[in-house]
């Protein structure tokens, strides 16, 4: 293996890369895009949940209860219903997700025996945010209820017994203000890495294929370990660029805590771009059309890291079958790495199970993709 020749093959790759708008395209818009419209576009903080109310009775106890309501940051009010078929139209219609309704003798109730019920309908189209916003809208009653339950007891001249047995205070570690921001944003350069990496390289030996250069790429004395450095080297370069400008985005912009250290970092960032470099470089040395390679490579990357990796759903909370074909996705150690050196400050000998698995599917889609190209034209 001779630089000479690795060079030559990345400096004429390196003037494709110049010369070809639509890799010029995927390389400066696809991160900044991905970053942004991710970053402000992915947010599973549920909060102004649209309620629209019903009061039946319109009493001071009543009104009391939707003050509650309105003073919650979960909750928007909208303006007051005054019939059952208006809060179906509502709900139906999409303009509040959650009605309460309050009954005629609402305060008779809490004046002759301390309680009352409250009528809550949700629209359940979107069932994760129907049960946030049933846990949120519980919450309020519950609070509201306490003080009630506190002024009915002190009416009849009893005591109220404020100490409780056992009490629990909670403490959030590594996302103290639970914004779900924190937990998306560093899942997204794992995201911007498997799309532009793979994308381009996929296109590196379909395009000698399609502009007819194959056979002046076989004739020359180049070895196959060595076109496959010199094709992936500028690509590396240009992974670890953006990389940079989507982490600087993440730590700077969205203000995402980064406790780890950049060791640490770049070096599982590398061995991440090697994996998602060489998935696009074996798909393009096995199909010979560009538009066919760029869409496999599309299917192998960023499909898994989308939904396998635990960017955006838990793997804890998939089906058995489905965590255990986790395994095999590459992105589901990097995207647990780089939460882990953002929020957690984590060791190396809290990471090492990870690292070495990358590092491990690192090696083998390197000896792979190796293999994958032979100097013939069969």
């Amino acid at each position: 293996m001779k630089w000479r020749r690795i060079k030559a093959i990345v400096v004429k790759e390196s003037l494709q890369i110049v010369r070809d708008p639509r890799s010029l395209m995927i390389v400066l818009l696809i991160p900044l895009l991905q970053m942004f419209m991710l970053g402000y576009g992915v947010n599973l903080d549920v909060q102004h949940i649209p309620l629209c109310v019903h009061d039946r009775e319109g009493s001071q106890a009543s009104q009391g209860l939707l003050h509650q309501f309105a003073a919650s940051p979960y909750f928007s009010l909208q303006a007051p219903m005054g019939s059952d078929a208006e809060i179906r139209k509502s709900l139906d219609s999409g303009r509040c997700n959650l009605a309460i309704v309050i009954p005629a003798g609402f305060s008779k109730g809490l004046a002759d025996n301390g309680g009352g019920s409250v009528q809550a309908l949700l629209d359940a189209t979107d069932s994760n945010t129907a049960n946030i916003a049933a846990n949120y809208a519980r919450s309020v009653v519950a609070a509201y209820s306490a003080g009630v339950q506190m002024e009915f007891i002190r009416n009849r001249g009893g005591t109220v017994q404020t100490l409780t047995p056992v009490d629990m205070q909670a403490r959030v570690w590594f996302n103290e203000d639970l914004v779900s921001r924190n937990f998306i944003v560093p899942g997204i350069v794992a995201l911007v890495m498997a799309i532009v990496g793979a994308q381009l390289t996929s296109l590196t030996i379909a395009r000698e294929w399609e502009r007819g250069t194959m056979e002046l790429l076989i004739s020359t004395p180049v070895q196959p370990m060595e076109l496959m450095i010199g094709k992936l080297l500028p690509y590396f370069l240009v992974g670890m660029v953006d990389a940079s400008i989507c982490l600087a985005l993440a730590v700077f912009w969205f203000e995402v805590p980064f406790r780890g250290t950049l060791t640490a970092l770049f070096l599982t960032t590398g061995l991440f771009l090697t994996v998602v470099l060489c998935i696009g470089y074996y798909v393009s040395v096995a199909i010979r059309s560009q538009v066919g390679a760029s869409q496999v490579a599309l299917l192998l990357t960023m499909l898994p890291t989308t939904l396998l990796s635990g960017f955006t759903f838990p793997i804890d909370q998939m089906p058995p079958a489905v965590q255990a074909v986790t395994y095999i996705v590459s992105a589901r150690y990097y995207v647990t790495i780089i939460k882990a050196l953002f929020l957690k400050g984590s060791a190396w000998t809290a990471l090492l199970a990870p690292i070495l698995c990358l590092a491990l599917y690192a090696l083998v889609m390197v000896f792979f993709a190796s293999r994958a190209f032979r100097k013939t034209l069969d």
